[in-house]
């Protein structure tokens, strides 16, 4: 089994419970409050870690409390944290959260450190020289660093996963040096204009970055499960509904489970299953990484 790679963002989350969402202008009595360590990449990473991966993490901390509790954190889950880089001059990331009674949420980052992030800080040993490592990226750390890395991983054989979120548009030389994207509904729509709503609609905007190069489209649909296409496969895989109490970190559970399933050899279907179940039990709990499920957890559901 393979490394898997994250280089992403490190947050700390604050997070704050209350019966609906804000709307502009608008204050609202909130109830719980609490902190947990978040960020994408991070979250990756703690997921992938907690499913029996073998994980490494480059990211870019604050020379503050917040960076130094982040670091003890990722360690204390097994996760190889000496490419962790430590910045001076500014604040580690953070994140405010508001979750709904019905687990929708409210999310504003304050990039810190993790905007400064360039591929100038990544030692070059990471990218290492074993073709079954998988390298997981996200959108919280600047676009030209994701684009580096991708393209300098692609040209070793490396596969390359990558969650386009925060959303924004990417170039086809981004896209083309993909193995895995794992957009959601909106994501989708905001990297193809189209709107996806039900598995011909995903089925469209797949085709369409299937068309850029990426290799394999995972568009995530909540509830209706996960849509994949590739030159051989065109198909919704279906996910078990719970009640879901917070979706804060489901995205970042599915992608680091379906980056582990990769590294142990399943094919894509299965894969997407294994990541499905995973972020399925995450929803059904608070937080970020709190909320990611361990390997046992996962077996016991077959």
């Amino acid at each position: 089994m393979g490394r898997i790679v994250v280089i992403g963002s490190s947050n700390t989350d604050m997070v704050v419970k209350t019966r609906t969402l804000p709307q502009p202008g608008e204050t609202v009595l909130g109830g719980t409050f609490f902190m947990n360590p978040g960020g994408k990449g991070a979250n990756q990473a703690v997921a992938a870690a907690r499913l029996k991966g073998n994980v490494t993490i480059v990211t870019k901390l604050g020379n503050d409390l917040f960076g130094e509790q982040a670091r003890l954190l990722l360690a204390k889950e097994g996760i190889e944290t000496k490419y962790i880089i430590k910045d001076k001059k500014n604040p580690s990331g953070v994140a405010l959260i508001i979750v709904d009674e019905h687990g929708e949420n409210s999310i504003v980052v304050a990039p810190g450190s993790n905007g400064v992030l360039s591929a100038y800080d990544i030692d070059d040993e990471v990218y290492g020289d074993d073709t079954s490592d998988v390298f997981l990226l996200q959108l919280e750390i600047p676009l030209s660093t994701v684009e580096f890395v991708a393209e300098k991983v692609a040209e070793k054989g490396n596969r390359v996963i990558l969650n386009p979120a925060p959303a924004r548009q990417m170039s086809d030389e981004l896209l083309s040096s993909l193995f895995i994207i794992t957009p959601n509904e909106s994501e989708a729509e905001l990297l193809t204009g189209i709107r996806v709503t039900d598995a011909v609609s995903a089925e469209n905007a797949a085709f369409r970055l299937l068309k850029k190069g990426v290799r394999n489209v995972i568009i995530t649909m909540g509830v209706s499960g996960a849509f994949l296409l590739n030159n051989e496969i065109s198909k919704m895989i279906p996910v078990v509904p719970v009640k879901a109490i917070d979706t804060t970190a489901a995205g970042d559970v599915f992608t680091g489970a379906l980056a582990v399933a990769i590294s142990e050899g399943r094919s894509l279907e299965v894969a997407i299953d294994f990541a499905n179940k995973a972020a399925s039990i995450s929803v059904t709990r608070m937080g970020a990484q709190a909320s990611a499920p361990y390997r046992n957890e996962i077996d016991s559901s077959k």
